[in-house]
C-alpha cells in the first residue's frame, strides 16, 4: 500500500508498505480521510521518530474484521482515538484519564493515518472505536478527536452559560473552542490571532468581537467587557506573547486555560502574586481526550450543534500530503487540510 513517510515538515514522502496483518480483536480500516492536526506539524516533538508515518484524527471503512471482534463488520464506516485508557489505573478512577500510562504509550495506529489502511489494535477496537452515523461524513467524522480535546479543555475550565471567554490564537483549535463555547451558551466570546483572514473566519462562525494579536488585546477586551477581564481565556497559541496576554486579560476569579503546547524548553514567567494571590485565578492544562470526550464529540457533530465541514480548506490526495504539511505549517492560507487516500 502507499504511505506518506515524513522524514521533517518539508519532506514527506509517497513510499510503499505492506498493508498490516490484523491478529484476534483487531480491524483493518481502509483510511477514507485523514486529517492533518497541529501537533502533526510540531517539528521539535516529531522529527525524534522520524521517519515514520503520521497521522491520527481518521475515518474509514472496515476492511477486515479479526477473530472475536464484536460489533464491526467488514464494510462498517468507523472513527477511531489512536491512544485510549486503561480505565482502571489511579489516574483513570480520578478522571485523568488522558494521563494513563496505557494512553501515553499503549495504543497507537500501525503504522498511522496517511496512508491506504491502518491495523487497529484490539484495544483500540474496544475502547476507542465507534460506527459513524449515516448524518456524519468521513470528512467530518476525521473532527472527532479534535473536538473532543476541546470539549474535555472546556470542561476542565469550567466554560458556562454567560461566561465572556477570550480565545488567544484562531487557528483550527482555537476556532472549534470558539464554536463550542457559543453552543454551550458563553455570553462572550472574543478572538485574536494575527492573520486577517483567522479573524474573518473567528467573526464568521459568531465570535462577538476580534482582535489583532499584535494590539493592545487586554484594553481592548475589558473595553468591550464592561471594563472586567475575562471569566475564561484559552490560550491557542504557542507564543510566550499569548501567555503574557492571559495573565493580564483574566479577570478575577477567572480561569486561564493553556491548550496550545510551546516548543520544547520555553519558559514564561508567571507574575505569581498578581495572578494566584491578588486575583484567586487558577491555571490549568487539558491535553488529549479521553474516550467519552469523543463520543459527545460524535454527537455534536452528528446533530450539528457543531458545524465542522465549514472549516476545510484543503482536500488533497495522499501523493500531496507534503504539500498539506506546508500548508498547515504555514498558517493563514489553510484551516483544515484532509488527505484522502482512495483518490
Amino acid at each position: 500500500m502507499r504511505v506518506a513517510m515524513y522524514y521533517n515538515n518539508r519532506d514527506v514522502r509517497l513510499e510503499e508498505m505492506k498493508i498490516p496483518e490484523i491478529g484476534p480483536g483487531e480491524l483493518l480500516v481502509q483510511i477514507f480521510a485523514s486529517s492533518i492536526c497541529g501537533s502533526d506539524i510540531m517539528e521539535w516533538y516529531r522529527i525524534k521518530r522520524a521517519p515514520l508515518v503520521l497521522g491520527h484524527e481518521i475515518a474509514g471503512r472496515v476492511a477486515k474484521a479479526g477473530e472475536g471482534v464484536a460489533g464491526f463488520h467488514e464494510g462498517d464506516r468507523v472513527v477511531a482515538t489512536h491512544h485510549v485508557p486503561c480505565f482502571e489505573c489511579s489516574y483513570c478512577r480520578s478522571g485523568h484519564e488522558t494521563v494513563c500510562d496505557t494512553l501515553l504509550s499503549g495504543t497507537h495506529f500501525d503504522p498511522g493515518g496517511f496512508c491506504e489502511y491502518v491495523r487497529l489494535p484490539a484495544v483500540n477496537v474496544e475502547r476507542g472505536t465507534w460506527l459513524i452515523p449515516d448524518e456524519v461524513t468521513y470528512e467530518t467524522a476525521t473532527f472527532v478527536e479534535p473536538l473532543a480535546c476541546v470539549l474535555r479543555g472546556q470542561r476542565t475550565a469550567g466554560v458556562k452559560p454567560g461566561a465572556s471567554v477570550l480565545v488567544l490564537g484562531s487557528g483550527i483549535s482555537g476556532l472549534l473552542h470558539v464554536k463550542l463555547a457559543l453552543a454551550e451558551g458563553a455570553g462572550m466570546v472574543v478572538a485574536t490571532d494575527l492573520s486577517k483572514e483567522r479573524l474573518a473566519l473567528a467573526r464568521q462562525y459568531g465570535a462577538h468581537h476580534t482582535l489583532p494579536a499584535d494590539s493592545d488585546v487586554v484594553q481592548a477586551y475589558k473595553k468591550n467587557n464592561h471594563g472586567r477581564g475575562a471569566d475564561v481565556v484559552i490560550v491557542c497559541a504557542a507564543a510566550e506573547a499569548a501567555y503574557r496576554q492571559a495573565f493580564q486579560a483574566v479577570g478575577r476569579g477567572g480561569v486561564i486555560l493553556l491548550f496550545a503546547p510551546t516548543p520544547a524548553d520555553t519558559a514564561v514567567p508567571v507574575p505569581l502574586n498578581d495572578i494566584f494571590w491578588r486575583r484567586d485565578v487558577t491555571v490549568t492544562t487539558s491535553y488529549a481526550a479521553s474516550p467519552a470526550d469523543c463520543v459527545a464529540a460524535l454527537e455534536l457533530i452528528r446533530s450539528a450543534r457543531i458545524k465542522v465541514d465549514d472549516m476545510i480548506t484543503h482536500r488533497l490526495g495522499l501523493a500531496d500530503t507534503g504539500e498539506g504539511f506546508r500548508l498547515v505549517a504555514g498558517g493563514a492560507s489553510s484551516l483544515k487540510v484532509i488527505i484522502k487516500p482512495q483518490e
